[in-house]
C-alpha cells in the first residue's frame, strides 16, 4: 500500500506526493533541508482532506480538487480543443456512468463526470475521425455550459472546508476551557506556582524526547498532550490564557519568510 506525504516548501506551497525525492527534489529542485513533511498516511481520503486543511491554515492557494481525484483512470485524452474518451458512441453512456466521479484536466479547467455532465457529453459527443472506437467532445463547449455551476460547486466546497476548520477551532477552545475547569477544581490556580509548572513542562519535554528517540508514536502523543495541559495552566498562572499566547505567536509568524536549514525553518 502506498504512503502519501504532505510536504511544505516554506513560502511556496503545500502539496502531496508518494515519492518525495522524485516530486520535490528532482522535479521541483528543492533539497531535503529546504522542505518539511507535515503529515503522512496510507489513507488517501485522509491525506487528500488534510492537504486542503493545511493549505488553508498556512494561507496558501487551495487546490481546486482533492489529491485522490487527480488520477485519470479512464485514460481520457485532453488536448487544447477536445477531450477524447476511449469508448465508441454506442457504449459511451454506459461507460461514463460506470466511471462517475472521474475528473481530468483541460486548458479550461478540471472537468468531472456527474449525472448532469454525462447527459451533456452523451448528447454532444462525436465519433473520432481517426478511430471509430473513440468519441470526443469540445472542451470550450463543455466549459461554457458548466462554468457557472463549477463556480457554485467550488464555493460550496470551500465553505465546507471552512466550516470544518471552524468546528475544529471551536473544539480546541472548548478543550482549553475544560483543562482550566479541571485545574481550577483541584486548586491548581490558588496554590500553584509558575516556576513549578515550568519544571513540569521540562519533565514532559524530556518524555517527548525519549518518545522521539524510541520512535514511539503513542509516547510522543501523550507527551505533547501533557505539555499542552501544562502550558494551559502556566498561562493562567501568569495572568493570561493559552489562546491569547497562540494568537500572539501566530500573528508574529504568519508573514514570516525564510528557508529550511538542517531540518528546521530559519526566518530571514
Amino acid at each position: 500500500m502506498n504512503t502519501y506525504y504532505i510536504y511544505h516548501i516554506p513560502g511556496k506551497k503545500i502539496g502531496v506526493t508518494r515519492d518525495l525525492n522524485s516530486r520535490v527534489t528532482t522535479q521541483q529542485g528543492y533539497r531535503p533541508d529546504e522542505y518539511e513533511v507535515l503529515d503522512q498516511s496510507k489513507d488517501i481520503d485522509y491525506i487528500s482532506k488534510r492537504e486542503i486543511e493545511l493549505q488553508q491554515s498556512y494561507g496558501y492557494k487551495v487546490d481546486r480538487q482533492l489529491y485522490k481525484n487527480l488520477f485519470n483512470t479512464m485514460n481520457i485524452n485532453a488536448t487544447e480543443q477536445t477531450s477524447t474518451f476511449p469508448f465508441p458512441m454506442e457504449e459511451l453512456k454506459e461507460k461514463l456512468n460506470a466511471n462517475m466521479g472521474e475528473i481530468w484536466d483541460t486548458l479550461f479547467g478540471t472537468f468531472e463526470l456527474t449525472k448532469e455532465t454525462v447527459d451533456w457529453i452523451v448528447k454532444n459527443a462525436r465519433t473520432s475521425m481517426y478511430n471509430n472506437s473513440r468519441s470526443y467532445i469540445y472542451n470550450k463547449a463543455f466549459f461554457e455550459n458548466f462554468k457557472d455551476k463549477a463556480k457554485d460547486k467550488l464555493k460550496s466546497y470551500q465553505k465546507t472546508i471552512e466550516d470544518d476548520l471552524q468546528h475544529r477551532f471551536n473544539d480546541s477552545y472548548e478543550t482549553f476551557a475544560l483543562i482550566r475547569n479541571w485545574a481550577k477544581a483541584r486548586g491548581l490556580y490558588k496554590k500553584g506556582d509558575p516556576k513549578t509548572q515550568f519544571c513540569k513542562l521540562m519533565e514532559e519535554a524530556g518524555e517527548l524526547g525519549r518518545g522521539l528517540l524510541k520512535d514511539d508514536f503513542e509516547e510522543q502523543v501523550d507527551a505533547i498532550g501533557d505539555m499542552v495541559v501544562v502550558l494551559t495552566n502556566l498561562a493562567e498562572l501568569i495572568g493570561t490564557d493559552i489562546e491569547y499566547c497562540i494568537n500572539s505567536a501566530y500573528n508574529e509568524i504568519k508573514n514570516r519568510k525564510g528557508k529550511m536549514k538542517n531540518g528546521t525553518f530559519v526566518k530571514s
